[in-house]
């Protein structure tokens, strides 16, 4: 006979349809499992950017950021590429360096980052680099939640977005040589608008990645060690990360009042 209308079928206790209960409990670990990663990786995201933002500070209060950084010379480029150095390390070798070592690796990054990024302090005031800062954090809060909620599929995104990048890099370069005003506040305007996509599509990216990997790890089991998830997690930071920083820096351009 039919049980669709067993008041059963609806219980979780004593005599409920087992199926649909395992289904439920299932469901809802799987969920606390997803917010849980998500929020590791924002916990190592914020905790980045804020120690980038301590030692940029210390580093330009100190007084060696203006004599090392404006002064030239060898140590000034190391100090501009180290960050370039650790991304490519770490994008090409997250297989063979071990959570621990990825980890280390990230902190690393923002302290270079952080080195690196404390010639803004020097250049703004301090006033524009902290209304810069809160309106890029509301903007990324509000991205990366719609990234994260929306239904639909914006992974299409990606190839158009990282041409975006390619090209405002090679914009940057060519007015290195024009030293246009114009033409760097059109390359801010458009960085700002590719970074706010991307921090959409990466969250919506990493979700997917922790569900495709944990339905795939459920019948075979390897995947799991092939994908240990603290180093989607260090990953995965270092991606939202970037976007945050980069659409900081485009948006100081607008935002920022000189000292």
């Amino acid at each position: 006979m039919a049980d669709w209308n067993d008041p059963r079928a609806s219980r979780t206790d004593f005599g409920a349809n087992p199926n649909l209960a395992g289904e439920v409990a299932g469901r809802e670990i799987f969920d606390a499992g997803l917010r849980k990663h998500m929020l590791s990786i924002y916990n190592y995201m914020a905790s980045g950017v804020m120690l980038t933002g301590i030692v940029a500070m210390l580093f330009a209060q100190s007084g060696m950021a203006e004599s090392v950084l404006m002064g030239g010379g060898i140590l000034s480029w190391i100090i501009m590429l180290a960050p370039l150095g650790f991304v490519l390390a770490m994008s090409f070798g997250r297989n063979k360096f071990s959570t621990a070592g990825l980890q280390g690796m990230f902190w690393g990054f923002a302290v270079a980052m952080g080195l690196s990024l404390s010639s803004i302090v020097l250049i703004y005031t301090g006033a524009s680099i902290a209304a810069t800062f809160f309106a890029t954090a509301v903007a990324f809060a509000g991205l990366s939640l719609f990234g994260y909620t929306t239904k639909k599929d914006i992974s299409g995104w990606g190839s158009f977005l990282i041409m975006g990048v390619v090209g405002l890099i090679i914009a940057g370069v060519i007015n290195i040589f024009m030293q246009s005003p114009i033409f760097e506040l059109a390359i801010s305007f458009i960085g700002v608008l590719i970074f706010a996509g991307l921090t959409a599509y990466d969250t919506q990216r990493l979700k997917r990645e922790y569900v495709e990997i944990k339905n795939a790890s459920m019948t075979n089991p390897a995947i799991a060690q092939a994908y240990p998830m603290g180093k989607m997690v260090v990953m995965g930071a270092l991606s939202l990360y970037l976007d945050f920083i980069n659409m900081f820096l485009f948006l100081l351009r607008f935002m920022g009042n000189r000292n």
